[in-house]
């Protein structure tokens, strides 16, 4: 990944970071991948999206894992199924929590873009899990079903 700012001050480096596009930010949100993943996939790290189920490393919710609900762009944080914390009024809310304290222990693939992204970054090429199959050949199915017609194709 490119370097966001060629300086070595730090105050150039934190101005990188908070102006930086979304295009950039959505790198900057990346977690590194558990060691049963990365020999899987070949891949160390991969940006988090919603939807995959991540291990909380760092902080007051260590060794917490849950799905994550919300990727927020805009202050750099992750908010996770089952990590919150109650407002004054008792109300629940959840706790924002940086990706560089998480480790993503099972990737969404259901989204082609992002398999052809592992498909890339990795050595090895992704099989596509019997949930998916089944969901796909079905819908080939109804539609090979529906275009079979008795007596159609003899007209």
């Amino acid at each position: 990944m490119a370097r966001l700012s060629l300086s070595k001050k730090p105050k150039k480096q934190r101005k990188a970071y908070y102006n930086a596009p979304l295009h950039v930010r959505q790198k900057l949100i990346s977690a590194p991948l558990s060691h049963e993943l990365r020999e899987k996939y070949g891949v160390k790290s991969l940006p988090v999206r919603k939807g995959d189920k991540v291990r909380i490393m760092r902080g007051d919710f260590k060794g917490h894992e849950g799905e994550v609900v919300e990727v927020d762009l805009k202050r750099y944080a992750l908010k996770i199924d089952g990590v919150t914390i109650k407002k004054a009024d008792g109300t629940p809310v959840f706790r924002p929590i940086h990706p560089s304290n998480v480790m993503i222990i099972e990737l969404k693939l259901n989204d082609e873009y992002r398999r052809r992204i592992v498909e890339r970054r990795g050595k090895k090429p992704i099989e596509v899990e019997e949930e998916e199959e089944a969901e796909e050949t079905g819908k080939e199915e109804a539609v090979t079903v529906g275009e079979e017609k008795p007596g159609g194709a003899e007209e």
